[in-house]
């Protein structure tokens, strides 16, 4: 995975009013920490952020007044109405480190000729991976599959140096029979009559 870099300020102020005139200068709050340290706040270019966000658990080196700290997105909080980041808490991470992340299960393949669903019991799976070499997301096939059968976290094929921080045998996703509504007793009848007219 590719470092974005993004150039931080240092913030003074706190509160919701220094919030609100931090993102009206298209920036968004944030917070740095972890290894001990005491937490950084800083500001970030608000565009810059959100395209790099599009990567999840993407590898932020973040340029704080000189100084570049390698950080992994911990918690990003959207307005709910607009989807706008209102603030964002990044950890430190160095080369070599392990970090526990989750990535995003992707599904390929065709299931068994039939009615079937694919319930995902765990929309993305609970990793340990080197911080600056998280994967993107992972993929597991689904071809063949049929009611009641299902992709355990053991089954999931992960790249080299990404091992599971789930148990081996826990759901990552089942194949359910869709169920058929059956047509309604009023539905039946108001057939007939139409047959009859």
């Amino acid at each position: 995975m590719s470092e974005v870099k993004l150039a931080a300020e240092l913030r003074s102020e706190f509160g919701k009013g220094a919030a609100r005139r931090i993102r009206r200068e298209n920036k968004v709050p944030g917070v740095l920490y972890g290894h001990g340290s005491d937490p950084i706040h800083i500001s970030l270019p608000g565009h810059e952020l959100l395209l790099a966000l599009r990567t999840s658990n993407v590898l932020l080196a973040v340029d704080i007044e000189g100084k570049t700290e390698l950080a992994i997105p911990k918690a990003v909080v959207r307005d709910p109405l607009k989807g706008y980041l209102e603030h964002v808490d990044l950890l430190i991470v160095k080369r070599g480190e392990k970090v526990n992340v989750e990535i995003p299960v992707h599904t390929e393949g065709d299931l068994a000729p039939g009615a079937y669903l694919v319930e995902h019991v765990l929309n993305a799976l609970p990793v340990e991976a080197e911080a600056t070499h998280i994967p993107e997301s992972v993929t597991v096939s689904i071809a063949g599959l049929a009611a009641g059968d299902s992709i355990l976290a053991k089954d999931v094929p992960l790249p080299s140096g990404t091992t599971l921080a789930v148990e081996d045998d826990t759901v990552v996703l089942q194949v359910l029979a869709a169920q058929a509504e059956e047509p309604s007793a009023d539905a039946e009848g108001e057939g007939a009559e139409g047959t009859e007219a």
